[in-house]
């Protein structure tokens, strides 16, 4: 009866760890756009595109993200997950088009087109036209020995346009009750709320591996994680953000991060 026991054991222990290792040497899979959401709990428009992202984020061709914005907090609600740098990052992405665009419900489709965030069809539309050219580097992450390796191979013929590689520490399923303002009675729903971005390093345009290490991955709230590779030029105001490269979402490890349940989020805004 021991030695069986022990067999029993030693074999549930080895597909544990070869569990363990598959999760960590899996590629992630190349989506076909990325699409950042600016909103805000301030803004009557803004809930049927929080219900939209929502909806885009569960299709694995796609990564979705949700940046909310403080510029409407004087109306009454200061958003609960609003950050001045997403305001920022749209702000310069509205003067890298040349358009100044800046509202919301917007979304930024691979960092080069702007659609109200609501539009689905529209959406869909550009991102299907994007998919066309693709992008230029297919990524590939790697969890191990307390870092995470980005692998990155370019998909066409190489180029020196500089880039940033960034990790983007997200919150998948959040869901925020709204007690005043605009949205005074309602709980807003989101997906992959982003909590943060941390440039690990550039990308030149060749084969590349990147190291960074895991505690770039981790932030308040925090249970998963987006890579892209985003080209970037000198402004008056600082580095413009330009189009995205490439993108990968990473895999949640259960023991570092925590699992995928909806955090619900209560505040009394000032």
């Amino acid at each position: 009866m021991f030695s069986v026991l022990s067999q029993s054991a030693a074999t549930i222990a080895f597909l544990v760890l070869g569990m363990t290792i598959a999760q960590a040497q899996t590629a992630a899979k190349s989506p076909k756009a990325v699409i950042e959401l600016f909103t805000s709990q301030g803004c009557s428009s803004c809930p049927p595109a929080d219900a939209l992202v929502v909806e885009l984020a569960k299709d694995p061709e796609l990564i979705a993200l949700t940046l909310p914005v403080t510029y409407w907090d004087y109306l009454g609600w200061k958003d609960t997950l609003g950050k001045d740098s997403f305001a920022k990052r749209q702000k310069f992405y509205a003067k890298a088009r040349g358009d100044g665009q800046v509202y919301t419900p917007q979304v930024v489709i691979n960092g080069a087109a702007h659609a109200i965030g609501s539009e689905k069809a529209e959406i869909e539309k550009v991102v299907n036209q994007l998919a066309v050219t693709g992008f230029a580097a297919k990524l590939a992450l790697k969890e191990e020995n307390g870092s995470l390796q980005i692998r990155i191979a370019p998909t066409g013929s190489t180029s020196e346009e500089k880039a940033g590689v960034w990790i983007i520490p997200t919150t998948r399923q959040a869901t925020v009750p709204v007690t005043r303002g605009e949205n005074q009675g309602k709980t807003l729903a989101y997906a992959n709320v982003v909590r943060g971005m941390v440039r690990v390093g550039d990308w030149n345009g060749q084969e590349a591996t990147i190291t960074a290490q895991l505690t770039a991955l981790q932030a308040p709230e925090a249970d998963g994680y987006v890579v892209i590779i985003q080209a970037e030029r000198p402004g008056k105001y600082g580095m413009m953000p330009g189009a995205i490269l490439g993108a990968a979402q990473g895999l949640a490890s259960r023991g570092r991060l925590r699992p995928s349940l909806p955090i619900r989020l209560s505040f009394r805004a000032g």
